[in-house]
């Protein structure tokens, strides 16, 4: 199962070390700008200066990315009400829920809000393949970098019965295509109970942004710089056991419980859903182009967000020693990183059908 993301406001949390997404998240700004100006019906939704105005955001970890998300989709309600409907937006109140894992650190999100803010804040612990929220109450739901997180590790992976099982190190296991389509099904179920989850709780008329690592289409993982983190991980994971500080057993039942999508294969799992339309899907500037290579940098944003699934299967001790040395194998494959295509951000813009539940 997924794990939270390092809490805190330490060295290793994410919260210091997400300001790579939080880019890509100012970049957004303007689609979701453009999708509230264009796409949001304040009528439909029956919305006047009397209603309070509902916004989800589901995976929002620790901060200050969720903070960023929120702020832009309040700003552009209020230019909305501001130039459709001429009414003053400071007489409507929105309310905030904020959903993470259980385990998610919601005592630092808390701490870290905005005392500038707009908003009533809640948080909701929870999986977000699940139900969340009542019937038809949101009508805006936001969800940036979380929905590759699996709900479990599909079970062709997880035991030895099948051909998807592979005994050898992640190095090796997600370029078998037995282990990718695994994923990729996984995916699929996890998404289509995702969609039908929200279907439930976001209001007809209602919208859905969702920003997602995808890998593009038509070139394979192990020719991207995400392929190229699985092979130095795993080879990582393999130095460990050379040294003794773990098993090669331990190493062999080790799974990463994500999945990057290609837009393709997220695009056809959608359009199955009768309950939302996408009005929109656009890839992003490429956020790691414009960045220098740092391995202390890279090791960091890799630790805030994989610290907890290492430390669930290999224990606490192993955490810092297996980190310390990772940083040195990316710092040897600098180049490779380097060379191979980035993975790319997807912005995805939905919009809730009228169609009734079943």
């Amino acid at each position: 199962m997924a794990q939270p993301m390092v809490g805190g406001d330490g060295a290793h949390s994410y919260a210091k070390n997400s300001s790579g997404q939080g880019r890509v998240m100012e970049r957004a700004k303007e689609l979701i700008n453009e999708a509230i100006a264009d796409k949001l019906d304040l009528k439909l939704l029956k919305i006047d200066t009397s209603s309070t105005f509902r916004v989800a955001d589901l995976g929002c970890s620790t901060g200050p990315n969720t903070f960023i998300a929120v702020q832009n989709i309040i700003e552009a309600i209020e230019l909305k009400l501001l130039q459709a409907d001429h009414q003053n937006p400071s007489t409507i109140e929105f309310q905030v829920f904020f959903n993470d894992h259980p385990e998610n650190d919601f005592n630092t999100l808390f701490k870290a809000l905005p005392h500038s803010r707009k908003y009533f804040a809640a948080g909701v612990p929870g999986f977000f393949q699940n139900r969340l929220f009542p019937k038809s109450t949101l009508h805006i739901i936001n969800s940036s970098y979380a929905l590759h997180w699996l709900s479990k590790i599909p079970k062709e992976i997880a035991g030895g019965n099948s051909l998807a099982w592979n005994r050898e190190s992640i190095r090796n296991k997600r370029f078998v295509n037995e282990v990718a389509e695994a994923y990729s099904a996984q995916f699929k179920n996890d998404i289509e109970s995702f969609l039908n989850a929200r279907a439930q709780e976001l209001v007809a008329g209602g919208l859905m942004f969702i920003l997602i690592v995808a890998v593009p289409d038509g070139i394979p993982l192990s020719q991207t710089t995400l392929g190229v983190f699985y092979d130095v991980f795993g080879s990582c994971l393999m130095d460990m056991a050379k040294m003794g500080i773990t098993s090669e057993e331990k190493i062999n039942s080790f799974n990463i419980p994500n999945h990057r999508p290609t837009p393709k294969e997220l695009e056809s799992i959608i359009k199955t859903n009768k309950y939302f339309t996408i009005e929109r899907m656009e890839q992003l500037a490429d956020r790691m182009s414009q960045s220098t290579f740092l391995a202390k940098c890279r090791t960091s944003a890799v630790r805030a967000v994989y610290e907890g699934v290492v430390m669930e299967h290999f224990g606490s001790e192993f955490v810092e020693p297996f980190f310390n040395h990772f940083t040195v194998k990316v710092e040897e494959n600098a180049s490779r990183f380097e060379k191979f295509q980035n993975p790319i951000d997807l912005f995805v813009l939905l919009k809730r059908t009228g169609d009734e539940l079943n």
